[in-house]
């Protein structure tokens, strides 16, 4: 054979050769990946060839599918009053990824999640018939949550404390998840939604953390009887007033100058919301005792999943002295979540004992069958000891019964409370967030629930803004919603 021939023959199989290795290469370790490529087209061909599953509330599905009329996508969600659910829904867009429950069970909802296959099913390699999501969602309580807050900007969240089951979870303001389903007409809503000042996309519930003000009280107190420093509270505790933080000369006062916060037991202090109290007694645990006892409730959990997984709510380290002071008061870099503080209250009432908070109970395939019990699954701990726990919600009542916290007072229940009003921006120059945390029991039924309000923002005026006449009409109205027989 022809010498220029030859070689030419042998770089002519050589580059088959290559072709071939690469074409294996592809099907058999980039296929997968070339499979879930988010500008792959054909998944979104797949997942909108068909109805999706449902999300569930109250034994009422909040989600559907509905035929689309141009395009290649044949289907797109819907949502049966999105603006109330989308804190716990998000979205399932055909332009956008999803978000919350539906991001998190998005092979569930559209049919590919193994656990639906039958055999033939996995013979035949065809999709299965989508699943749904049962949550542990309460409308009442969310719808009461919602309404409560109207167009006041914050979050609200409310617990089971014997089960951990979460009964709501709303952020406000809210938006409309079917404005973003549509691939038409997603691009323009979300434009909208994301140049929106006020951010309806953020869940305030779960996911922005912000400084909880005297709500972390309820944290420190329990610090100080679980180390024994006080044994009661009624117990005097040795607190000047003003306090002057350690290392400075700048003297911490109380919101309310007449109050009886000198040297006031821990039920006084949170009946009148005693900050030199709270923030000498942080400084004489130590930040290490508070952070420890904070980390126990929750705080800086970065893996806290509801299945969502929330923010972590932040208890700080390596501070001075005078900054442990204000964390005592729930300031200096000490951040929470509804969820949080909702989990703080939950634990108290619980007799010291936290339920692993949760807003899924099942998830079910086509016909009902249960793929996985999420309340069987959760699991308990103990946060404080049942003396703590029982001295804490007595200390609550009263600030309910008499104190700061009235405006939540629900007839014919027992409720415990605890209000905050955080400052905000440099120097206070910004309108304070209003907090309230409460747990409440009804006197009949026995029902019991533990809520979180935090409102960043209102119509009132600066003078006017505090948990007790922001935050706690909220809880209120969450509260009978979830106690009514």
């Amino acid at each position: 054979m022809n010498k220029t021939i030859r070689r030419a023959s042998v770089f002519a199989l050589l580059l088959v050769f290559a072709l071939l290795v690469r074409a294996t290469w592809v099907q058999f370790y980039e296929g997968q990946a070339l499979a879930d490529d988010k500008d792959n087209r054909r998944n979104a061909i797949e997942t909108y060839s068909a109805p999706l599953g449902n999300i569930i509330m109250g034994g009422r599905s909040v989600t559907g599918s509905a035929p689309t009329t141009t395009g290649d996508l044949k289907y797109k969600r819907t949502y049966r009053d999105g603006e109330l659910y989308a804190a716990v829904t998000g979205y399932a867009s055909q332009a956008y990824a999803p978000t919350q429950l539906e991001g998190i069970y998005t092979d569930l909802l559209n049919g590919t999640d193994s656990r639906l296959k039958s055999v033939m099913d996995t013979i035949t390699n065809q999709r299965a018939d989508p699943g749904n999501v049962v949550t542990t969602i309460d409308p009442d309580v969310q719808k009461a949550a919602f309404d409560a807050l109207g167009d006041k900007k914050g979050g609200a969240v409310a617990i089971d404390p014997k089960t951990g089951k979460i009964l709501a979870v709303v952020s406000s303001p809210s938006y409309d998840p079917s404005s973003l389903t549509d691939a038409n007409t997603a691009g323009a809503a979300w434009k909208k939604l994301t140049a929106d000042p006020e951010k309806p996309l953020v869940n305030r519930a779960l996911r922005q953390p912000l400084p909880p003000g005297s709500t972390f009280k309820l944290v420190v107190a329990a610090a100080a009887l679980e180390d024994a420093l006080y044994s009661s509270v009624d117990d005097p505790t040795d607190s000047p007033d003003p306090y002057t933080l350690p290392g400075t000369t700048r003297e911490l006062t109380n919101e309310n100058p007449n109050a009886p916060c000198t040297n006031a037991t821990i039920r006084t202090a949170l009946e009148y919301s005693c900050n030199n109290v709270f923030a000498k007694m942080a400084v004489q645990l130590g930040q290490d005792k508070v952070r420890a006892m904070a980390e126990k409730f929750g705080f800086n959990d970065d893996k806290l999943d509801v299945p969502v997984r929330a923010y972590t709510s932040v208890y700080p380290s390596d501070m001075y002295p005078s900054q442990t002071a204000l964390t005592g008061i729930g300031q200096f870099d000490v951040t929470a979540t509804p969820l949080q503080m909702a989990m703080v209250s939950a634990a108290i009432a619980n007799g010291g004992k936290l339920v692993s908070p949760h807003m899924v109970s099942q998830i079910t395939n086509s016909g009902g069958d249960v793929l996985q019990d999420y309340d069987d699954e959760a699991g308990s701990k103990e946060i404080v000891s049942s003396s703590t726990a029982e001295q804490l919600q007595s200390a609550m009542q009263t600030v309910v019964d008499q104190g700061t916290g009235t405006n939540a007072q629900v007839p014919g229940a027992t409720v415990g409370g605890k209000t905050g009003t955080a400052q905000h921006g440099e120097n206070n120059s910004q309108v304070p967030y209003a907090w309230f945390t409460s747990y409440g029991k009804s006197d009949a039924s026995g029902k019991e629930v533990a809520v979180a309000v935090v409102v960043e923002q209102s119509n009132a005026a600066r003078s006017e803004v505090s948990g007790n006449g922001l935050a706690a009409p909220v809880a209120k109205a969450m509260m009978e919603a979830a106690l009514k027989d």
